[in-house]
């Protein structure tokens, strides 16, 4: 099957680096499995939690679906072509796990196995690192109608899938990371509901986040015993919390919110405990009897990375005292025990997400975690931004995305120079793609999909980060 569209050349006004990263710097893009894949009923495939999310009415915008997707599953050669064309140095991808393993249980499905066994090969025909994600959200479906992420059992079944994908594919995949976000699987999925599998229940949540972490755990065991060169480790999405005053009660706010944001994983998967203040926090939530002896450690189970995805910051303020007159109700929250902190903003430009652009933020995320937790070798994971695209003439002159990127760059070579162990960065995403709940109506892509016909076409973001892989920095500002 042939590309339709191939990047034009390049575009470099200026080749002299402004900038220079270090010489082993990581340059690579980032997908999803569900969000690319398609062929939701091919090779085997069975469903995940996003395939029943997703045909149920009212859970996707216009009732869109990944059945089909970007059709990756058919066309990977020629997407792989386009990586290697735009000079990407490693490629991040996740394995969807109904379609190695389906319905979560007994043995490996050899057609979706030989699916990957391509993908990789193809990757490194034309030097492409391979970046294997194993949980990017798609629960088999058969595991969450056994209770899901909130029950115990999920973690040990994950482990088993770690070990099929692992026999499979360790001899050729070095990087492994274990969880993507896993903070959006536990509260986004069990707490707010607007995520699959949709359910809304604050202590459920906080569960299935300990359970995410506990396979964590398991599934970094299964791979050193597999593969015991595999250099592993898990993505955490992480935002700086800042209060939107010094009062007290808005400094308390952005305590609370930081414990369940970032602190919730952060502690438990780097210093193997809960900290004291979320735990107390959540004690109307939940009194953590879903904590064994033994979790802890298990969950801290040595790494040889750590991912960070960064998208924006979050800047909170006190609740507000309601009427005694007003009901006490809440909408489903994804911040259980602290449901009434308000989320504020402060006029900064946004994406067509409505997050606010604030590269500094990321220089802050990147040294709180090499400062506070770790000396390990930190990757930015996912970084990208969602815009409103037109293509014009067959190209798309996405200048906004553009200067994100560079603005996030220039945060990343900041934070090096400050000493962070950053050795990696994966744009988000390498194509438009399918945006969860908000299914085809955002577009994170720096290469343009219509969904449609299938056509691809690099946008000026792609060549342009093609020109910074190939001098490996930056132009002079």
């Amino acid at each position: 099957m042939s590309n339709p569209a191939s990047p034009p050349a390049v575009d470099v006004l200026d080749e002299r680096p402004g900038l220079t990263f270090p010489p082993a710097f990581l340059w690579g893009a980032a997908t999803a499995a569900y969000q690319i894949e398609g062929a939701a009923a091919e090779g085997g495939r069975t469903p995940s939690i996003w395939d029943t999310f997703s045909h149920t009415e009212g859970r996707v915008i216009n009732g869109h679906t990944g059945d089909v997707a970007c059709d990756h599953y058919h066309r990977l050669r020629d997407d792989v072509a386009l990586m290697a064309e735009l000079g990407l140095k490693s490629y991040r991808f996740s394995v969807s796990w109904p379609r190695v393993q389906p319905g979560g249980s007994g043995a490996a499905n050899a057609q979706g196995l030989d699916f990957y066994r391509r993908l990789v090969d193809e990757l490194l025909a034309h030097d492409i690192e391979p970046w294997l994600t194993l949980y990017h959200w798609d629960l088999p479906q058969e595991l969450e109608d056994a209770g899901g992420w909130p029950s115990r059992d999920t973690a040990a079944r994950f482990a088993d899938y770690t070990t099929l994908v692992a026999d499979a594919l360790g001899d050729r995949v070095r990087y492994w990371t274990t969880l993507n976000e896993p903070w959006c699987s536990a509260f986004l999925g069990y707490g707010s509901g607007v995520h699959a599998p949709g359910r809304s229940n604050g202590a459920d949540a906080v569960r299935a986040g300990h359970h995410l972490m506990l396979g964590h755990g398991l599934a970094v065991q299964a791979l050193r015993a597999a593969r015991p060169t595999a250099e592993v480790g898990v993505t955490v999405n992480l935002y700086p919390v800042d209060p939107a005053s010094d009062a007290p009660a808005d400094v308390d706010a952005a305590r609370r919110i930081d414990g369940l944001a970032n602190r919730f994983f952060l502690d438990p998967l780097l210093r193997g405990s809960y900290p004291a203040d979320l735990v107390a926090d959540l004690r109307t939530v939940t009194d953590f009897d879903h904590v064994r002896d033994g979790d802890l450690a298990t969950i801290a189970t040595p790494l040889d990375l750590v991912g960070i995805n960064y998208y924006s910051r979050h800047v909170v303020a006190a609740p507000v005292e309601a009427a005694e007159s007003e009901p006490n109700w809440r909408e489903p929250s994804c911040w259980p025990g602290s449901e009434d902190v308000r989320f504020v903003t402060r006029g900064f430009p946004v994406t067509d997400m409505d997050w606010e652009i604030d590269a500094p933020g990321l220089v802050e995320t990147l040294r709180r975690v090499h400062e506070e937790y770790t000396d390990l070798p930190l990757y930015v994971t996912e970084n990208g931004s969602a815009f409103v695209d037109t293509v014009v003439d067959g190209q798309v002159d996405d200048t906004d995305r553009l200067a994100y990127f560079d603005a996030h760059l220039r945060a990343c070579h900041e934070a090096i120079n400050a000493g962070v162990p950053l050795r990696g960065y994966f744009a988000w995403s390498l194509m438009d793609n399918f945006e969860w709940a908000w299914g085809y109506t955002k577009r994170f892509g720096m290469i343009h999909v219509d969904y449609d016909s299938q056509l691809r076409i690099p946008k000026s973001s792609a060549r342009w980060y093609a020109s910074v892989i190939r001098r490996n920095g930056l132009a002079a500002q």
